[in-house]
């Protein structure tokens, strides 16, 4: 099975946290294939902003809004009635989780709390996706990817309210999410929505200004003619393309609307040659940045200090692709070069928008052929 593009035009979608960087590559998308988008999220969590540079906001409907407030939530859903629902919105650093644990629970377990009733109270969502993070496992450091089926329990605060996010999108899909409650609370023949959640790993690409995360630091270094620090360079992590994730969450949410028998939960990750330490990767986008441009940065490992961070986690996404057919599109030598040619345009002050749609349309036209 593919990603059909021709699915979402005219489909009513709305996006939580649809300023932030991988909810720009998202909305792009689903302009560019036709969709009716509806946006809820707070103001773009960068500067600069991926979000402001595509000038996003006029192609769509933008809602200013915090996840935790659940009236003015269940106020838009009434008004844009979404067929799609794909919950983005979350606070997603670790780092940041350890400053302030307390915002970070209140909107990644009480944000999906919140979602999950609004699309309890909006009976025509007909698909719901709930992005989590590959960080929702207990990670015991072993050497094989973790399955759908493996326990739950992030360590840091953050990873550890993306566990709890899992949780209550389960206990909603048991309690509320039947058949059995919709005919009882919206009359016979009114059906419950397909409700997934979905795992990534660890996503880059361009456009991506985020602090504490390694390619933003590279291009900020890179921008400030200095040498790129390296705090874990041993880290192993899943890396993939922003579009690779995004693709699989719209394929899912396309297939459960179709068939609900799809709806569950999987894994979103590279093929195991993409597990790649965070040292090879900041080697690799040195090499391909210095080819493009006739430089010679480097990087230094200088270990800053700061909380604990998992060494190694890898993602086994077997479900995925035997029941759907998936595969990466893009590996990542591919991906860093997408990652550059999209960062020069930008330092140029080229146009970052027409570069993200030239890149949609050869991923798309890979991915679907």
């Amino acid at each position: 099975m593919k990603f059909d593009v021709g699915f979402f035009k005219g489909k009513r979608v709305l996006i939580t946290g649809h300023t932030g960087f991988k909810g720009s590559w998202m909305c792009k998308l689903l302009i560019n294939v036709g969709a009716v988008v509806t946006g809820y999220a707070l103001e773009a969590p960068t500067n600069p902003s991926l979000y402001e540079m595509c000038c996003l906001e006029r192609q769509m409907t933008s809602v200013k809004g915090d996840i935790r407030n659940l009236e003015y939530l269940l106020t838009v859903f009434k008004e844009c009635q979404p067929e799609i629902v794909i919950h983005m919105a979350a606070q997603p650093i670790v780092r940041d989780s350890y400053n302030d644990p307390v915002y970070t629970y209140e909107t990644n377990v009480m944000g999906t709390v919140n979602i999950c009733e609004a699309v309890k109270r909006t009976p025509t969502v007909r698909s719901f996706v709930n992005v989590t993070t590959d960080k929702v496992y207990q990670n015991k450091e072993w050497q094989w990817g973790y399955r759908e089926n493996d326990e739950l329990n992030g360590y840091d605060p953050y990873s550890n309210s993306k566990s709890c996010s899992e949780l209550v999108t389960s206990s909603y899909k048991n309690s509320f999410f039947t058949d059995e409650y919709y005919e009882k609370i919206y009359g016979k023949g009114v059906t419950a929505p397909a409700v997934t959640t979905c795992r990534a790993g660890n996503v880059i690409g361009g456009g991506d200004f985020a602090n504490d995360r390694i390619i933003p630091d590279c291009i900020r270094a890179v921008a400030e003619k200095r040498d790129i620090i390296v705090r874990n360079p041993y880290s192993i992590r899943p890396y993939q393309h922003v579009l690779e994730p995004v693709v699989a969450y719209l394929m899912i949410a396309q297939k459960q609307y179709e068939d609900r028998s799809f709806a569950g939960c999987y894994n979103v990750g590279p093929d195991d040659a993409d597990c790649w330490t965070t040292g090879k990767l900041v080697t690799l986008f040195c090499d391909k940045w210095n080819e493009s441009n006739g430089t010679n940065i480097t990087w230094k490992n200088i270990h800053v200090g700061g909380p604990h961070e998992a060494n190694f986690l890898k993602l086994d996404c077997s479900k995925l692709k035997t029941t759907f057919g998936w595969k990466p599109v893009w590996n990542v030598e591919h991906t860093m070069k997408k990652i550059v040619e999209w960062s020069i345009d930008y330092l140029a002050g080229g146009d970052v928008s027409k570069v993200m749609d030239q890149q949609i349309e050869e991923f798309l036209a890979k991915e679907t052929r």
